[in-house]
């Protein structure tokens, strides 16, 4: 069975999130933190052997004295982050074990993953190489300046990148040593500059990543309306008690 080390990338800034005592990933929903729902769907695994989470270095005593309860029930490893998203992600992925075969890279304020998801992209990473969950977009795009449309985009082959984006250890250890300094806002634009394909699976919109407050509003009001494994039950003792619906 091939073997899998998990990343949540959890370090950003929130600056995007407004006011909040709190940054986005660390704050409560509906009783649970974010970063938390965001890991669950992976704790499960047993082809998951080895979980990190990325977190600024100013942030990791609070962190592990905030969250100590949720901490002492996950084999989990807390990385000092970096400048960007990338630095941070990169930071992880040199403290992944040699004998791990893929690396799964999970934003952590994208709390509304089940693993349903999960086993559609680990599974087409393992026959790809390389693959990403995303959503084709739906909408009518404008290119706009100063409150003005300049353009409407065509939306045919344009898709909204998710995560959790998956990719052979050697493949993302190879990407990241030849960024030469790009801040690339995922992990698929690096392979993508490698010339190597990376794999599409069709996702769900509600796969949502929180980056306003909008954003949690509505991440609320999904929560309860995500489709639910008949025999997933409690992940951990923090768990919420939600219906049990089966979408098969």
């Amino acid at each position: 069975m091939p073997s899998f080390a998990v990343i949540l990338a959890a370090a950003g800034k929130s600056t995007r999130f407004g006011e909040s005592r709190r940054k986005k990933p660390f704050l409560e929903l509906k009783g649970r933190p974010i970063w938390v729902r965001a890991l669950e769907p992976f704790l499960k695994r047993d082809d998951v052997q080895q979980t990190l989470i990325s977190v600024a270095p100013d942030d990791i005593d609070w962190f592990k004295d905030q969250f100590r309860a949720n901490l002492a029930f996950m084999n989990l490893e807390i990385v000092p982050g970096g400048a960007e998203r990338a630095d941070s992600v990169e930071n992880a992925l040199r403290q992944v074990r040699n004998e791990i075969d893929f690396v799964a890279v999970h934003d952590a304020a994208r709390p509304l993953l089940t693993p349903a998801w999960v086993n559609d992209v680990f599974s087409a990473a393992q026959q790809h190489g390389a693959a990403i969950p995303a959503a084709p977009v739906v909408s009518t795009l404008k290119r706009v300046h100063e409150q003005t449309i300049t353009e409407t985009v065509p939306r045919a082959d344009l898709w909204q990148a998710q995560t959790p984006q998956v990719f052979r250890r050697d493949l993302l250890l190879q990407a990241y040593e030849q960024r030469q300094g790009l801040q690339a806002t995922d992990e698929a634009q690096l392979v993508e500059q490698l010339g190597t394909p990376v794999h599409v699976v069709e996702s769900s919109a509600m796969n949502l990543k929180i980056t306003t407050q909008e954003d949690f509003r509505m991440a609320e009001a999904l929560l309860g309306a995500l489709p639910q494994e008949r025999a997933l039950g409690q992940l951990h003792p923090f768990a919420d008690e939600r219906p049990n619906l089966d979408w098969s």
